[in-house]
């Protein structure tokens, strides 16, 4: 279990490939297509988090995939949500999502 103090945050919450109760927890409009840890990792950086990464871990949604996700923990600095969207806005602005 992470800390209290610390946000987790997975791939998958950016996923416009998925529904909310699939496990995206942006707006369609904010997602990105095929999300992963790297991209997530970048995309935190860049908002100004200091990620720290755990790759062996495995979504509960997704657990019995062959590969795990990853996730990452970053400071709690407000609401989970105001950080998705940080977030999200910096990883959309580098990988647009293709349009179907």
């Amino acid at each position: 279990m992470p800390e209290k103090d610390k946000l987790v945050i997975w791939p998958i919450y950016f996923d416009a490939a998925r529904s909310r109760a699939e496990g995206r927890m942006v707006s369609r409009q904010d997602a990105v297509n095929d999300p992963n840890l790297d991209m997530l990792i970048t995309a935190s950086l860049k908002s100004g988090f200091k990620p720290e990464i755990e790759r062996e871990k495995k979504h509960p949604k997704t657990w019995h995939l062959e590969e795990s996700s990853g996730r990452i923990l970053v400071a709690k600095k407000g609401s989970k949500s105001s950080a998705l969207k940080r977030i999200a806005g910096s990883m959309k602005s580098k990988y647009k999502k293709k349009s179907r």
